[in-house]
């Protein structure tokens, strides 16, 4: 594992790095639902999520042309913008909120290089989002972004890839703050049958080079495949699961759904 970063060291961390190292450190593994933003209902699925033991909460901004997004997530973010969503309506309704966890928005970078990095970052900051998530953003491309997050106060999680060189995962989980996003296989978002190899590989090869946080992400379909994932990582994203329960059976099922995972990991 490689050395402690000097940001780590001159204790620089953000609020939500700073939050899940504390947990994970207590011996927890970490569970981050992600919720489509501008979705009916989803500040009180967002409320209900982090109630049934969330650590921290994704929240999509919809995009009209995803990257990573599968169907479930898809079909969300489409009725979120045809029901007038937007950027700057998903956050103000994101500043309402008071859930007692960190935030992390999660969108595309046209966003982003639209508004502008500095004015993006400000307006994360001011609606309470602690961290983003860029997914479309390759990291040797990034550099301009992470330099104005980390100016504006936004932790910037950056995506490990399984097809992620070797020489390059390390500088990536260096740069990565909040957390390391490892990637479970190569594919668009959606619940699988079974957990990919590629899952485990690739956190196991974050961790080995990272004292991050390294929550694997993408496929993960159920409480049992959360708790083999979290046999190497040290926690879980899960996406699909939760937005088709928040679009099929409400806000509240959302909690329950998430209530389940949590104590699949905590009795894992």
């Amino acid at each position: 594992m490689s050395e402690a970063s000097p940001a780590d060291r001159a204790g620089t961390l953000g609020a939500l790095e700073t939050h899940l190292r504390a947990r994970r450190d207590s011996g927890a593994k970490l569970l981050v639902p992600y919720v489509t933003g501008g979705y009916q209902g989803w500040q009180r699925a967002v409320e209900a999520a982090a109630a049934a033991g969330a650590d921290a909460i994704e929240i999509g901004i919809p995009f009209s042309d995803p990257v990573i997004d599968g169907p479930v997530i898809q079909q969300a973010s489409t009725a979120a913008l045809a029901g007038g969503a937007t950027p700057a309506s998903v956050l103000e309704e994101a500043r309402e909120l008071d859930t007692g966890i960190p935030h992390a928005a999660m969108t595309y970078y046209n966003l982003c290089h639209h508004q502008g990095h500095e004015r993006f970052a400000s307006a994360l900051l001011e609606a309470g989002v602690s961290a983003a998530i860029l997914p479309d953003l390759p990291y040797i491309e990034a550099g301009p972004w992470l330099e104005a997050a980390a100016s504006g106060g936004i932790e910037a999680i950056l995506l490990a890839a399984p097809t992620t060189p070797d020489h390059r995962l390390a500088q990536l989980c260096e740069a990565s703050r909040g957390f390391v996003y490892a990637i479970g296989l190569l594919g668009v978002t959606g619940e699988r049958k079974a957990l990919a190899s590629t899952a485990t590989e690739i956190a196991a090869r974050c961790k080995a080079v990272t004292h991050r946080p390294v929550l694997t992400g993408v496929g993960i379909g159920s409480p049992q495949q959360a708790v083999e994932a979290c046999e190497v990582a040290d926690g879980v994203a899960v996406g699909s699961a939760v937005v088709r329960t928040l679009m099929s059976d409400g806000p509240e099922a959302v909690g329950e759904l998430v209530a389940s995972y949590r104590t699949a990991l905590d009795h894992g």
